[in-house]
């Protein structure tokens, strides 16, 4: 029988080895790995706006399944306009320049960048001959880190993730074929992730999530390891309220997933409900996703090409992404008594880098 690989998440002592202190700094947005052999890293940033429009701009050094791969950084846009349009572009490297700073975040990328300014607002630009979008995120609440951001999976292999803008409001231009729109008063996200290891070596699946509901903001996510490390489960969760963090401890938090149902083009098993439930003290706070529709559903090796998608069926690569749209909830209850409650609409995703753990030999 093979030995089960411990993992965790880091904390404690861990601080000191990392050179982190409890307080996160501007430098950990930065470029952490340099982009050497073996290792991986991207800057994310979206923000969503009442007419229905969406903006995901993400600067990589490299595609997360192949860290192996030499520095060959690109970026790229998911934009969705009010009137359904959806537009997927990419720029790389090939003839255009790279850089990126050590000590806070600033990647450029020819004409596109992402850069955090001293004050803490968030500049971003995506530029390619069909599109240029500018984007401004002012944070609403403190840059913040999930105890030191890493996730160790044995003692050397980790994935790190740095949400340094929780939420923010965020004002975006789009100039498209000529035609420019301006929206603003949206609400916008930033993180920041690496790791030395493919995803799909550690991680099974995840769900992932983040909402405004009301006076509250939440971000949740629900990490299940790859079957190495005995599917071990990380909750990560957030919730803030007027700008103020109210609960981040995942000791704290208890994670339901309900309502199961097998997702037709994946195959995969995905979850009507999830919920959240954060006990402390006599304070408990309960924030649930209930699903409506499915946005997107697709088998990752669907995307790829060439000798990599034949690598990927060779090697019997079953990842899947799905996002969800539906409604999201928090509650929050004092000594069992109801106190406060609020609502919103909330996109929600899960990826599955693994096969399914109770059917993998199925697949």
């Amino acid at each position: 029988m093979k030995k089960i690989i411990d993992s965790y998440i880091a904390s404690g002592d861990s601080y000191e080895k990392l050179g982190l202190k409890k307080e996160p700094a501007l430098w950990e947005d930065g470029f952490r790995t340099g982009g050497a052999e073996g290792t991986y890293e991207w800057w994310y940033f979206d923000a969503h706006f009442g007419d229905g429009t969406k903006v995901v701009i993400v600067f990589y050094t490299k595609r997360m399944m192949t860290p192996g791969a030499p520095l060959s950084p690109y970026v790229t846009i998911d934009l969705d306009t009010a009137d359904g349009l959806h537009l997927e572009e990419r720029v790389e490297t090939r003839d255009i320049t790279f850089s990126a700073a050590k000590d806070g975040c600033l990647v450029r990328l020819g004409d596109s960048y992402i850069i955090r300014e001293e004050s803490g607002l968030l500049r971003v630009r995506y530029s390619d001959k069909t599109i240029t979008v500018d984007a401004v995120l002012k944070p609403s609440l403190p840059f913040w880190r999930p105890e030191t951001g890493h996730i160790f999976f044995g003692e050397r292999d980790y994935f790190a993730w740095l949400p340094s803008v929780p939420a923010g409001a965020a004002d975006v231009t789009i100039s498209l074929n000529g035609k420019v729109s301006e929206h603003k008063g949206g609400t916008g996200y930033h993180d920041h992730n690496w790791g030395n290891k493919p995803m799909n070596k550690l991680m099974n699946h995840w769900y992932w999530g983040r909402a405004e509901v009301g006076r509250y903001n939440v971000i949740s996510s629900y990490i299940t390891g790859e079957k190495a490390y005995g599917y071990n489960e990380y909750p990560i969760f957030m919730l803030a309220k007027d700008g103020k963090i109210l609960a981040d401890d995942g000791n704290k938090l208890k994670f339901t997933a309900a309502e199961e149902f097998i997702e037709e083009v994946t195959g995969k098993p995905v979850h009507g409900k999830l919920i959240y439930d954060y006990t402390d003290g006599n304070t408990r706070y309960t924030v649930t996703y209930k699903r409506e529709k499915s946005l997107i559903n697709f088998k990752m090796i669907e995307q790829l090409k060439g000798i990599v998608k034949l690598g990927a069926k060779l090697i019997g690569f079953s990842g899947a992404y799905h996002r969800f749209s539906g409604s999201v909830s928090v509650e929050r209850y004092e000594n069992g008594v109801k106190t406060d409650e609020a609502s919103a609409s909330a996109v929600w995703e899960l990826m599955y880098f693994g096969k399914t753990p109770k059917s993998e030999n199925k697949e």
